[in-house]
This record gives C-alpha cells, sequence and structure tokens, in this order.
C-alpha cells in the first residue's frame, strides 16, 4: 500500500510540472476577464488547507500553536500550560506548484507535502479555483516497548484532497475539501485504515486587513463508538504586511489533517476546545 500511493504521488508532481511547461507557453489574451484574488488570505483556512498558493521562488514559514483545553480554567492557565507546536516550510516551485515540509510536537510527527494550482476562478469563464493537495507523513511517536510488531511501514499515513474554493464577492469566500486519508496504523480495530472525509470553509472579510473564518469537517466512514468528534473551529484573520495572524478556537489540537479529521476529541457542548494560532512568514 506504501508503494502505490508514494507512486500516486509522484506521478502527481510529474504530471504538474509537464503542464506548467505547456502553459508558459500559451499566450494572454489582455482582453480575457481577471481572475479572482485573495480568496484566502492563508494557505489555510484554520486547520484545513485553503486553496492559496505561494508564488514562485517564494518562501513562507508558519509557525502553529495549539494549546490546552481551556475547560479546566486556571489549573493549567485556560490550556496555556500544554502547547502542541507545529513548524511548516512551504516553497513556490512555481505560481501552480508548492512542495512543504513540517514536523508537529503532537504525535512527534513528520509530513512532506505538494500543493498544485489546477483551475483558478475567472469572471465569465469558471466559477470556481481549484487545488489539489498531497501529503505523506511518518508517526515516530509510535513505540516497540508499546507495540512489539512495529515496522516502519505502520508509521505512515497519506492524504489526498481536493481543495474548490469561490469568491461569492469582495466579502465572502467560501471552500469545500472532499478528502482522502489512510493510516497504515489505526488504535481502533473497528476503524478502516482507509477513511474519508469533506471539509467545509468560509471566509468573511471584515476590513481592509481583518476577517473571520470558519471550518467544519464530516469524517464519513467513522467507527461505530468511536470517541472522536467531528472538527469545528473558528477565528479570525489579521493580515499585517507580509504576515498573516491567525487567532481561533477549535475542538481540535491536531494540525494535520488526518489528524484533524480522524482524532479530534474536543467537545463544543462541553467547552472543551483550544485557543490556538497560526502565524505565517512569507520570504
Amino acid at each position: 500500500m506504501k508503494f502505490f500511493f508514494t507512486t500516486l504521488f509522484l506521478s502527481f508532481s510529474v504530471f504538474l510540472f509537464a503542464q506548467n511547461d505547456l502553459l508558459s507557453e500559451i499566450d494572454t489574451d489582455p482582453e480575457t476577464p481577471a481572475f479572482a484574488s485573495a480568496v484566502f488570505k492563508g494557505l489555510k483556512v484554520i486547520n484545513f488547507e485553503s486553496t492559496k498558493l505561494v508564488a514562485k521562488g517564494g518562501f513562507n514559514f508558519i509557525v502553529s500553536h495549539r494549546f490546552g483545553t481551556v475547560k479546566n480554567g486556571f489549573k493549567n492557565l485556560f490550556g496555556l500550560d500544554e502547547a502542541v507546536t507545529h513548524l511548516n516550510f512551504v516553497y513556490g516551485v512555481s505560481d501552480r506548484f508548492n512542495i512543504s515540509a513540517s514536523r508537529s510536537s503532537n504525535q512527534k510527527i513528520y509530513e512532506v507535502g505538494s500543493k498544485f494550482a489546477l483551475l483558478k476562478q475567472q469572471a465569465g469563464k469558471m466559477p470556481f479555483t481549484v487545488a489539489g493537495y498531497t501529503s505523506v507523513l511518518a508517526n515516530t511517536a509510535l513505540s516497540t516497548d508499546n507495540l512489539p510488531k512495529l515496522e516502519f511501514k505502520h508509521r505512515l499515513s497519506y492524504v489526498a484532497q481536493l481543495l474548490i474554493s469561490r469568491k461569492i464577492n469582495s466579502e465572502l469566500s467560501v471552500i469545500v475539501s472532499p478528502t482522502f486519508f489512510h493510516d497504515n496504523y489505526v488504535t481502533n480495530d473497528l476503524q478502516d485504515n482507509s477513511q474519508y472525509g469533506v471539509g467545509f470553509g468560509g471566509r468573511y472579510k471584515l476590513g481592509k486587513r481583518w476577517s473571520v473564518n470558519m471550518e467544519y469537517g464530516v469524517h464519513l466512514n467513522r467507527a461505530e463508538g468511536s470517541l472522536y468528534t467531528n472538527p469545528f473551529s473558528i477565528g479570525v484573520d489579521l493580515e499585517t504586511g507580509g504576515h498573516v495572524f491567525q487567532l481561533h478556537f477549535t475542538n481540535s489540537q491536531s494540525m494535520n489533517t488526518n489528524g484533524v479529521f480522524g482524532t479530534s476529541t474536543g467537545d463544543w457542548s462541553d467547552s472543551d476546545v483550544y485557543f490556538g494560532f497560526n502565524l505565517a512568514r512569507s520570504f
């Protein structure tokens, strides 16, 4: 299974590089209606990927924190004593193809990924912006002390997403993200290794540099009796020059796509949510 997904991801990359070469040879029509811009300001809506890409030669460094649950109040200073950190590096190979590498302190997960543009919203021609996202993850926190038969393949997970967004007007943008993810090791014997979900998100612009963002994910084949819940997040974006600062509350402490869909534990009805932020710096 590992070889199948690895081959699939590499094939995507080769195809897209070839596509970019062909597109570069096409003359542009100066009278062609303008493409939609600033559909989303951040590379992520909150936890889920947006359709935004880093420009060719650009480099983004994103620092993300998810603190502990606010439910316990002053006992852990509303979660500030229990931070989870995620460091993500994104490079624009071209305007239409990005590569990324990240490390999360949650389960000590390393991830390499790619995001690629397929279509771009254009007045009178194309109503949506469409991108794809794929990644391979390695959970290095798994231990042979607890899992004597553990092999390297059991540490691996895979993600494939189709990202479809639309800028409705100058204030409102929405996105839907059909998602496939496969975990070679799952803790629940009743849970299928191959899993499916759909993410929904939106951004509403409040001012020149401010917006409010929301997202919700539906795990379509979660095992019956699972302790995990569907992820829901709400927050604000603040753009300050070369920075995009995102502040939010979420019921997912994980920041990797498969973790957000598959292992969110917080319960909004019980105030069991996490405060967090994403800070992106462009170079």
